[in-house]
């Protein structure tokens, strides 16, 4: 049985990174990983990056660092949505710790390709 996994969708890479680091202040929980999400026509629109910080830990530890991420989320620049899934299968531990931040780059992590 897996952890709890905890899902912060924003507006923005700095807001990701304050809404990780206002989750793993708030609670015990283990930010798995930050993921990037820009549609396909980006190049002509303009549209803000999105991003989803994804944590894990205990059911009660996943709430509240949920919770304090999207206060700093909505805080910086906006926030979109949350989930906490108390109790993933093997397949959503396995989509949650996959990560498209730095993947176009050489020495992205090997286990998340």
């Amino acid at each position: 049985m897996y952890e709890a996994i905890g899902i912060i969708e924003m507006f923005g890479f700095v807001s990701a990174i304050t809404a990780a680091d206002a989750a793993a202040k708030a609670a015990d929980v283990k930010v798995i990983a930050i993921d990037s999400n820009k549609p396909a026509n980006a190049e002509t629109v303009e549209v803000p990056l999105i991003m989803a910080v994804k944590i894990q830990g205990s059911v009660s530890a996943v709430e509240a660092g949920v919770a304090a991420a999207a206060k700093a989320a909505e805080s910086v620049s906006g926030l979109i949505n949350t989930h906490v899934i108390a109790r993933p299968n093997e397949y959503s531990q396995k989509m949650a710790e996959r990560v498209s931040v730095g993947r176009d780059r050489v020495g992205h992590i090997p286990n998340n390709a």
